[in-house]
């Protein structure tokens, strides 16, 4: 699970880790409001899922009411639901620091560059020498000699490295705390006065620790779409695209494969549904999913061993009898009871294929 980035600066500023003074905002007039209190200049920062806000114009500095105003209502319109007005900070330097997982030494591992403020993919790229990692046994935790030596490494003077010690333990304690695939500052500022602050902050839980997790709600603007977030709450794996074949599909990597047979032969894809694994029993609301796509076809291709091929067929005759869909449903339905699963397809008018190839090209078709 992705944090926006007020939520991950709350458990920074919870965690002793120095953050912008800030107020959230949720339309122009609080915006307004929210500026008169952190002073100004400030900046507006959109609270969106996604990176390269400031390419994307999506954080703005702003100097006055008037500015704020403007700047506000532009990001509003641009569907923007929620905005941190932050103080700004005057930047002497901007480093990076991060903490995630190392899956293949089962270690955690930290990421520090004296070059923040840019994306760490392109300066891995194009300077890998500049960045810096340190591998850290997470039975034992970070230990005081690792931070001290990042600290120099980064160039920092003495009283520079006080403060990037102190956060970079801080950090580490969030990352083993939220139990985290990434933890995450940059740019982390060093001001003209002396002082590091985290300028931005991102935080992604592992998905499969939120069961202890406390205080964590996915709630609609998580989500793109509303498909999308009525999927979740079913527990239901999807991708929303703007193509014209709903695929309904059981295993991503057999879903991964349609996805690309469908683009060679020429069609295009508008959602990615998993219905196999535990969601098996879920053919009706999978359906009811992919309905509310402005799609042509929907096409059915599965490959169950645990997820029963005739269970999966039931289901998808009880959707067609309960949802009456209004385009056609393609479907090759493979795997346990396979011989159950073709007689039902059969008995109920469908025609069900063997050759996951021929039924790409049959939606293909039926698109056009």
């Amino acid at each position: 699970m992705k944090l926006f980035e007020y939520q991950a600066k709350d458990i920074f500023r919870g965690a002793g880790i120095p953050v912008p003074r800030s107020e959230m905002a949720r339309s122009v007039e609080d915006t307004v409001n929210a500026a008169e209190k952190t002073g100004f200049p400030c900046v507006l920062k959109s609270q969106v899922l996604q990176g390269g806000r400031g390419k994307a114009g999506l954080i703005q500095i702003v100097k006055n009411p008037e500015e704020v105003e403007k700047a506000a209502s532009n990001l509003f319109a641009r569907d923007v639901k929620l905005l941190l007005v932050e103080e700004a900070v005057s930047i002497k330097k901007e480093l990076y620091l991060s903490v995630t997982v190392d899956p293949v030494r089962a270690k955690a591992l930290i990421i520090a560059s004296a070059e923040g403020g840019v994306e760490i993919e392109e300066l891995a790229v194009n300077a890998p020498e500049k960045i810096f990692r340190e591998e850290v046994d997470i039975t034992a935790g970070l230990q005081s000699f690792q931070a001290t030596d990042l600290a120099y490494r980064l160039s920092c003077d003495p009283i520079e490295a006080k403060q990037l010690i102190g956060i970079l333990r801080r950090l580490y304690s969030v990352f083993a705390k939220y139990d985290a695939e990434l933890v995450e500052i940059n740019p982390l500022f060093i001001t003209r006065e002396g002082q590091l602050i985290a300028g931005d902050g991102k935080l992604i839980i592992d998905e499969n620790s939120m069961n202890r997790q406390e205080g964590f709600e996915r709630t609609r603007e998580y989500y793109d779409s509303d498909m999308e977030f009525e999927a979740a709450k079913e527990g239901i794996p999807y991708l929303q695209f703007d193509g014209d074949i709903s695929l309904m599909c059981a295993g991503a990597g057999l879903t991964t494969t349609v996805y690309d047979l469908i683009n060679y032969e020429g069609g295009s894809v508008a959602n990615y549904l998993e219905f196999g694994g535990p969601n098996y029993r879920k053919a009706v609301r999978a359906m009811e999913l992919c309905l509310q796509n402005d799609s042509k076809v929907i096409l059915v291709v599965t490959f169950g061993t645990i997820a029963r091929a005739d269970v999966m067929a039931e289901g998808i005759v009880d959707a067609i009898e309960r949802l009456k869909p209004d385009r056609p449903i393609v479907v090759c339905i493979r795997g346990t009871n396979e011989e159950e699963a073709v007689k039902t397809l059969r008995n109920a008018g469908l025609e069900p294929l063997f050759d996951t190839e021929e039924a790409v090209r049959k939606a293909v078709q039926l698109c056009k």
